[in-house]
């Protein structure tokens, strides 16, 4: 898979998570949803539970001071997106235009920016959160 919408997949599931329990929660579903209809209509309203389901966790974590939720259900929702995204290359421009429309309604994040660059046999490691490197 591209590297692009590896990340374009990651951004998706953290907005996802961090916007589900704000007002714009039902944009958020609304237009996840869309996106599932327009790439796999049989699964869509699936999909929309699943996101109900996902809320009604969210709140419930928070309610109960559970901070590692939050993660947990961006890592399970990047990664139905971006299996969504191998199947359906097609559907990333519909996925950033949905994210851009999104942006100013999510709460301030730290933004997190890496540029690399390597040459010859260099090596280049980055990570926006936990990394293992092993060398055989």
């Amino acid at each position: 898979m591209d590297a692009e919408l590896a990340v374009l997949a990651g951004t998706a599931g953290t907005t996802l998570v961090t916007l589900l329990t704000t007002e714009a929660w039902q944009r958020v579903s609304d237009g996840i949803t869309s996106l599932w209809r327009r790439a796999e209509p049989q699964r869509a309203e699936a999909i929309s539970a699943e996101l109900e389901v996902t809320r009604t966790d969210l709140l419930a974590a928070r309610a109960a001071g559970d901070p590692d939720t939050d993660g947990e259900l961006g890592a399970e929702w990047q990664g139905r997106i971006r299996r969504l995204l191998v199947a359906h290359p097609e559907e990333a421009a519909g996925l950033r235009a949905l994210l851009d429309e999104l942006r100013p309604v999510t709460p301030d994040a730290p933004a997190v920016t890496q540029h690399a660059t390597a040459s010859g046999h260099a090596r280049v490691y980055q990570a926006g959160r936990d990394q293992h490197v092993g060398r055989s």
